[in-house]
């Protein structure tokens, strides 16, 4: 039986016509009028798989999650040179955060610089500070860390960005700011990452914690990071007590832990 996130009606793919997301954030839909799987960042390359009307059926480069998008969401491939590595960020009409701030940007947008001064660097989109860029190779080394940018952020389901994410959506973050791949839903991710580890095994920083139709990273032994519904944001949460809850409120027991053997600190 096929993926459909991943391999989409062979009767509607008819090219594989290389783009890049022009919207700060996009659904990822599941039909053309279905509803949400999953979002794409500003920047963020793809495929057009088949052209409809108005949107189009793509597959997104980093994961190979497949949906619909609107036809003005797409543009020309550019070469990206810099990343945002703020939760959130503004591209201002001018080198001075007194501007009009044009455009707000989720970590993990790309961006091709065109020039820089000491405080800006402009983009195509307007003037980006530089403390929220790095360039486009630099890789994070703590997949924890990059989840915790996140705490507060709304929670939303098939959300991958700071205006709302979800569970699977801040594991993907967090490990791709860290140049590890990783696929866009739980299931997924917990069916290809990492090794499994016993149920009484000591947690460590950066291991992983899956439930069905859940993740959570660990950030110490005894702590956890996650998008919840419970809690409707991202939370820090006792191991022990997200346990408990998940399992009081109906959803079992965890389905498996695993350990990335990268970042087993």
């Amino acid at each position: 039986m096929t993926d459909r996130r991943l391999t989409p009606n062979p009767a509607l793919i008819e090219s594989a016509d290389p783009a890049r997301i022009c919207m700060p954030v996009v659904d990822l839909l599941r039909d053309p009028e279905g509803p949400r799987d999953r979002q794409l960042l500003y920047g963020d390359s793809v495929s057009i798989l088949h052209r409809n009307t108005d949107c189009c059926l793509v597959r997104a480069t980093k994961d190979g999650y497949c949906g619909w998008v609107p036809e003005k969401a797409l543009a020309p491939c550019t070469v990206p040179t810099h990343q945002v590595t703020a939760r959130a960020t503004h591209a201002y009409r001018h080198a001075d955060f007194k501007s009009a701030n044009q455009y707000m940007l989720s970590f993990g947008s790309h961006l091709t610089a065109q020039s820089q001064t000491a405080s800006f660097i402009e983009t195509e989109l307007g003037h980006v500070p530089r403390q929220h860029l790095r360039p486009i190779d630099a890789q994070a080394t703590d997949p924890a860390a990059i989840a915790e940018l996140f705490l507060g952020t709304p929670y939303l389901w098939g959300g991958n960005s700071c205006l709302g994410i979800d569970c699977s959506g801040l594991v993907q973050a967090a490990l791709h700011a860290c140049g590890f791949p990783c696929p866009g839903d739980s299931d997924q991710q917990e069916n290809s990452l990492g090794e499994t580890l016993e149920e009484n095994a000591p947690l460590k920083r950066n291991d992983l914690i899956f439930w069905h139709g859940h993740v959570a990273l660990v950030t110490d032994q005894n702590t956890l990071i996650h998008a919840n519904a419970g809690h409707m944001a991202v939370v820090f949460e006792p191991v022990t007590a997200a346990l408990e809850r998940i399992e009081v409120q109906g959803d079992g027991r965890p389905t498996s832990r695993k350990r990335l053997p990268f970042f087993g600190l």
